[in-house]
């Protein structure tokens, strides 16, 4: 058999109610001792604690990471200092490419301010009541407490740094520029403008405060780019005009007129820079001074000038409509502008030579153009003169003379100019030798009669009703131009005669009228007859005459001597004629109202008898 050694249990002793109750307090009493006697020794603890740091920083208080714990104010405030390194031993550079500038965040107006941080860091654990005191000391050992010093940030010593830098850095935008010196040509290179951005820089430079870091900003450029950057193009190409004579050319080199020449250095007071904007882009254009050259152009254009020549008609009375007997001929005149353009366009090209352009000239009246159109509707005056016994070289010359003036027109306010129109009067164009006057005597000469044609076209003027504008009488009484339609001299004609001597002497009368004239002549062997077709305005003439009036009797007669003659002939070759005065009023009246009134005074001079005689013969007391 086993043996059992389980012990036996023992039942408790039983406990009275006394028992138990005095148990209780017999426990509180020890409790009640225990928490007291803890507490005075906590007490005796903390008050051993603060009274050790009265004068000190509390444990695990620091400022900027650097402990401060045990310290008095000032020794913390020489730790502080010590450890606070940053606004004089950090470095700032401020770069722009390959410049940099150096600085420490203390010249750039960043400091700390120790002292108050310091206290502070004093006051964690202090004057905030005594619970809040011992839970901050008790935060301060367990976990710690940092406290960020106080910063002072004058920005304005940064913005007087970036000022100064840019003073340095700053540049003003120039626009490339040519100056031309004489025949010179000098380039003034473009610059972008630059400026530096002092606020967006400041702007950059917090970061590196906030953290208390060294680095590198670069600062912030504005740049300007000039419109105009580069001109060397330009100005090589003046320099090559300018390097030679510039030569304008005629439109027709078998004119006649030019070439002309612009010298190079005049070239360069006419040449012009002319800036110019493509959309966002600009540059110079050479040009020359266009109002000058257009004057230039002005003074040769005369010479370029080809005069339109108007159609000649004459008056079908049948079908009462002009027709064509001479074609109008297109004129031409130098186009000025377009010549302009030209010459301006070949410079820019860098040529040397330009050609002129010209334009053509429609004549006012052309082949096609009607008698309507004109103003031509009737015949309203029709002149003539006579010219008996005159001989055949005279005749030649008045039938030739008077074809020049077939089918002219004289155009509404137009001054009519005989000798505008008159051919040159020479033995090519038709002319023979007849009497002419010159000076003092009458000679030979070609073209002799053809003052007829003058004198008709001044007496159908006269008395159609036209203003005279232009007459000369000739120096003595001629009988032709005093002749009736019988041959017979009619001294009431005198002072109505016109000569002309191209180009000295002219005669010349004004279409005062809305109309076109059209003229027609007609000569024979005896007559001139001169019409004038247009439209009457109811004009009508009267005339009156003084007649031949302060007659002079002639002086004695001349004899010349002609080496063309033989010895022993005389030939008589003036006849004597008196001198005279003679005073033509002339009444126009337009519907029967004076239009105007004007007059004809005539001066002739007494002329001799004039004989011509051979070498060597003897005239005696002729």
């Amino acid at each position: 058999m086993t043996e059992d050694t389980t012990p036996t249990p023992v039942a408790p002793s039983p406990t009275t109610p006394a028992k138990r109750a005095h148990m209780k307090r017999q426990f509180a009493f020890v409790l009640i001792f225990g928490f007291l006697l803890a507490l005075a020794a906590l007490f005796a603890i903390v008050f051993g604690f603060e009274a050790k740091h009265e004068n000190v920083i509390f444990p695990g208080v620091s400022v900027n990471g650097t402990d401060l714990s045990g310290l008095t104010v000032g020794q913390a405030v020489v730790k502080l200092n010590a450890s606070l390194t940053y606004p004089k031993q950090g470095q700032i550079f401020f770069s722009d490419g390959d410049s940099r500038w150096a600085f420490n965040p203390a010249q750039l107006g960043y400091t700390f301010e120790p002292i108050g941080a310091v206290e502070q860091a004093y006051r964690v654990g202090r004057g905030q009541g005594w619970l809040a005191d011992l839970s901050g000391q008790f935060l301060a050992m367990k976990s710690g407490v940092n406290i960020d010093p106080s910063v002072v940030y004058d920005q304005r010593e940064a913005h007087a740094v970036l000022q100064e830098i840019a003073r340095q850095i700053d540049q003003p935008v120039i626009e490339a520029a040519i100056i031309l010196e004489g025949t010179q040509v000098q380039v003034s290179a473009g610059q972008v403008g630059r400026r530096v951005n002092i606020p967006a820089t400041l702007k950059k430079l917090e970061p590196y405060f906030l953290t208390q870091i060294s680095g590198t900003i670069p600062l912030v450029i504005e740049e300007t780019a000039p419109v105009i950057m580069d001109v060397q193009v330009t100005a090589d190409l003046a320099q090559s005009i300018l390097s030679q004579d510039f030569t304008i050319q005629p439109a027709d080199p078998n004119f006649g007129a030019g070439p002309w020449v612009i010298k190079a250095q005049d070239l360069a007071s006419l040449l012009q820079l002319e800036r110019i904007t493509n959309g966002e882009t600009a540059g110079y254009q050479l040009s020359l001074n266009r109002q000058s050259l257009l004057n230039y152009l002005g003074s040769i254009a005369p010479s370029l000038r080809v005069e339109p020549v108007n159609a000649r008609m004459f008056f079908n009375d049948e079908r009462r409509e002009i027709e064509l007997v001479q074609n109008a001929v297109i004129g031409k005149a130098l186009d000025l502008e377009r010549s302009v353009d030209q010459i301006i366009d070949q410079l820019q090209a860098g040529q040397h030579e330009a050609t002129l352009v010209m334009r053509d000239v429609d004549p006012a009246v052309k082949d096609d153009t009607t008698a309507a159109s004109l103003g031509i509707t009737e015949l309203i005056y029709e002149g003539h003169s006579y010219y008996y016994g005159s001989s055949a070289d005279r005749i030649q010359n008045i039938r030739t003379a008077a074809a020049s003036f077939y089918g002219v027109m004289v155009a509404p306010g137009e001054v009519f100019s005989m000798a505008k129109y008159l051919t040159d009067i020479s033995l090519e164009n038709g002319y023979a030798e007849a009497i002419i006057i010159v000076g003092d005597q009458s000679v030979r000469g070609v073209g002799g009669g053809v003052c007829q044609v003058s004198t008709t076209l001044f007496r159908t003027a006269f008395f159609a009703g036209f203003p005279i504008v232009e007459r000369y009488p000739h120096a003595y009484r001629v009988s032709y131009y005093e002749q009736d339609a019988n041959g017979w001299v009619n001294t009431n004609l005198a002072g109505l005669d016109a000569t002309v001597y191209v180009p000295v002497v002219d005669f010349k009368f004004r279409n005062d009228t809305p109309y076109w004239i059209l003229m027609e002549t007609y000569a024979t062997d005896y007559s001139l007859t001169w019409k004038f077709y247009s439209t009457s305005d109811g004009r009508s003439v009267d005339w009156n005459t003084t007649g031949v009036t302060n007659v002079t009797p002639p002086p004695e007669p001349i004899y010349r001597e002609d080496p063309t003659l033989p010895t022993g002939t005389i030939k008589q070759v003036d006849w004597a004629v008196n001198g005279a005065s003679v005073s033509v009023q002339r009444n126009v009246y337009k519907d029967g109202s004076l239009y105007f009134t004007d007059y004809i005074h005539t001066t002739y001079v007494p002329w001799p008898d004039g004989y011509n005689y051979g070498p060597g013969t003897d005239i005696g007391d002729r």
